[in-house]
């Protein structure tokens, strides 16, 4: 199998020797490329709308103009994988609900960098596989809407079109420029953002439930604090969706 090309990341970090140290990191590992190493987050903006294809952001939590998770909403589509750097742990939580890859905190080692690095290049790249055909759902009749009565469409799985039921998928989850439907005993990928399956899904029970998962709630065996349990699977639920979840479910 032919060498796969380095990733290319972006670095900002507000603080000179965090930015320097980043960069000798990257240097280290062979599966980043160093694109740019910028100050703060509007001029990482900036660079990302106008050089699209940064598929790792090592991103320092506080910006003096821009903050860390104020920026994350801000990034073009598809985002990147981030990775929070922070002297603190204490906006872990909100960062994850914004589906980072990773949380590191300074003063930084390269054992913890090399691990949050692996998953963001094994999460990037299973969405870019060339091993994997992507499958595409087709466009919906125009007269189809999100009450319609139906339970299956087909989706475009190398070269064929295939049936798939919907009852049975019990939640979608993001990759990058992609969405994987996943069902009890088999995934698929889609050629699909989670913005644009929520539009073409006719399918009124499959709710939003985080910015990087969409649930089939017909198929959700419980709800405790900020998790869903759906068959084998537990999903994160974000604050920002439990109000739209819960008013549409029958609960006693």
């Amino acid at each position: 199998m032919a060498e796969l090309p380095p990733l290319r990341c972006l670095i900002a970090d507000g603080n000179d020797t965090s930015r320097l140290t980043l960069s000798n990191l990257v240097g280290l590992t062979e599966t980043l490329e160093l694109v740019a190493s910028l100050p703060d987050g509007l001029q990482a903006l900036r660079f990302m709308q106008q050089q699209p294809a940064v598929d790792v952001l090592l991103l320092d939590i506080e910006q003096s103009e821009l903050s860390g998770l104020g920026l994350i909403p801000l990034l073009p589509s598809p985002s990147p994988e981030i990775i929070i750097v922070a002297a603190h742990r204490d906006l872990a939580v909100e960062a994850f609900e914004l589906n980072v890859t990773g949380y590191l905190l300074k003063p930084l080692d390269y054992g913890r960098f090399r691990l949050a690095v692996d998953v963001a290049v094994r999460r990037r790249r299973a969405a870019l596989a060339l091993e994997l055909e992507p499958a595409s759902l087709p466009p919906l009749p125009a007269k189809s809407n999100k009450f319609d009565n139906l339970s299956e469409l087909f989706v475009k799985v190398n070269n064929r079109l295939v049936k798939l039921n919907f009852d049975e998928v019990l939640y979608i989850e993001a990759m990058s420029m992609y969405s994987v439907l996943v069902l009890a005993n088999h995934k698929y990928i889609v050629h699909a953002t989670l913005k644009q399956l929520t539009e073409r899904l006719p399918f009124a029970h499959f709710q939003r439930v985080h910015r990087s998962y969409i649930v089939n709630t017909r198929l959700i065996d419980s709800i405790e604090d900020n998790r869903l349990v759906v068959g084998a699977y537990e999903i994160p639920l974000a604050r920002s969706y439990q109000e739209a979840l819960f008013s549409s479910i029958r609960s006693l």
